[in-house]
């Protein structure tokens, strides 16, 4: 009997250590960390052709070994001598063959009985052994983004301390280093998800507005895999996806340019692409320049809003929509205005914006016509009829999707021609 307990406890005992280690501790080349969920696996590996050692976070079970993220990404080892060692107070160090330090982590307090455990999310963390709340945690890989979000992890700007948690694609497939790709969160004006190309917008995922991203309607609460989530306050925004359903899901940037969202069965472990972005041309930021919409499934792609006109025709004639579109009659704010409602369309940019979570939208139509810039208002949360969202100047960036439930309201001169609705003096 005492040899059956024995071999339970080696057998149990032992694989429940699998996920862990302890201070002065150390995973070499060669050993692996597993989460309890069998997913996923803490090691080294070369990307690729590559020769060069990482140490990262892959799916166990994929044929692929898909890489979730990387600790060392920016400084590679150059053979297998790398070890990596959970040291006293819960500092990890990752060291080369000459004692040199190739990657570690910073802390804010120290721990008296730290533990380093990956956890069947996929994050990496040092924690007390004795303290499951996640919420006090020492240190996480969570909180340092590679190119794929997985559920539970946070795209995340805080604004307090001004952290940026974004994801950023490879620069190659045999480099995991930051490459020119970026996808976070905007947060100049009212705060959007946005994909970037160094620093240039390539494409929007627009702003939420209480149910879903309204240039990305297949981002929105109660999907039957992923339920995302967006969340504005005073201390932070951010935006995760929490798991619905036992499926895998992640959302990938990668070095073409491009941010998937992806699906694994788990009969076939192979990855499905449920969506990309950009997905046609009117993915592509300001396609139409300013003040007109974009539509796929017209003969004409661009054209210009109610009220205003081509800013050059000629180019326009000719599927040169850079200049966009102008006022047809410019408004006066001293002598009247009105607003005209557009729905069914992307929310414009709000990098020039400003908004206000706890006005009506009666309020926010009043707030408008009392500054002379003020060109649109809307709603910032539709889901609950409130909140007020303020663009000044153009509006850029729109496609017509029915979908959207949003109304915007924008701003025109009172002898433009049209039904617009209610005149304000």
């Amino acid at each position: 009997m005492f040899l059956v307990y024995y071999f339970l406890f080696f057998i149990f005992g032992a694989s429940a250590k699998l996920d862990t280690k302890t201070p002065n501790q150390s995973i070499k080349d060669g050993e692996t960390l597993v989460s309890a969920s069998g997913i996923f696996e803490l090691g080294f590996f070369s990307p690729g052709n590559s020769a060069k050692r990482y140490l990262g976070i892959w799916y166990k079970k994929d044929t692929d070994k898909t890489v979730a993220w990387v600790a060392n990404r920016v400084t590679s080892l150059s053979d297998f001598s790398g070890i990596l060692n959970v040291i006293d107070q819960g500092k990890l160090i990752l060291l080369d063959g000459e004692d040199r330090m190739i990657w570690s982590t910073n802390r804010s307090r120290s721990l008296k009985y730290p533990v380093l455990q990956l956890l069947g999310s996929g994050n990496l963390v040092v924690k007390d052994r004795n303290d499951n709340d996640p919420e006090n945690v020492l240190w996480q890989s969570f909180d340092h983004p590679f190119d794929t979000l997985l559920t539970g992890m946070k795209l995340r700007r805080n604004l307090k301390t001004g952290m940026d948690r974004f994801l950023s694609s490879w620069k190659s497939t045999e480099n995991p280093a930051p490459g020119q790709f970026s996808v976070g969160i905007d947060l100049n004006g009212f705060p959007q998800l946005v994909l970037r190309e160094g620093a240039a917008i390539k494409n929007r995922a627009g702003s939420w507005n209480g149910i879903g991203f309204t240039g990305t309607p297949a981002l929105k609460p109660n999907d039957p895999v992923c339920d995302f989530q967006f969340e504005l306050n005073e201390n932070e925004v951010y935006y995760k996806c929490d798991p619905n359903f036992p499926l895998l899901s992640r959302i990938w940037v990668n070095q073409s340019g491009t941010a998937e969202r992806l699906i694994q069965s788990s009969q076939t472990k192979n990855w499905w692409l449920a969506y990309v972005v950009p997905v046609d041309r009117c993915d592509n930021y300001s396609l139409c320049g300013a003040n007109a919409r974009c539509q796929t499934n017209s003969s004409h792609v661009c054209s210009c809003l109610e009220g205003f006109v081509p800013k050059s025709p000629e180019g326009w004639s000719l599927s040169n929509w850079t200049e966009g579109c102008v006022r047809r009659s410019p408004f006066n704010c001293k002598n009247g205005n009105e607003f005209k409602v557009d729905a069914g369309l992307k929310l414009p940019d709000t990098s020039n914006s400003s908004y206000n979570t706890s006005m009506s939208l009666e309020e926010c139509k009043e707030m408008c016509l009392r500054n002379c810039t003020c060109t649109t208002c809307a709603n910032s949360d539709i889901s609950k009829g409130s909140g007020c969202l303020l663009l000044f100047g153009d509006l850029t960036d729109m496609r017509l999707n029915n979908d959207v439930q949003q109304d915007l309201y924008i701003r025109m001169a009172t002898s433009e021609p049209g039904n617009f609705g209610s005149i304000y003096f």
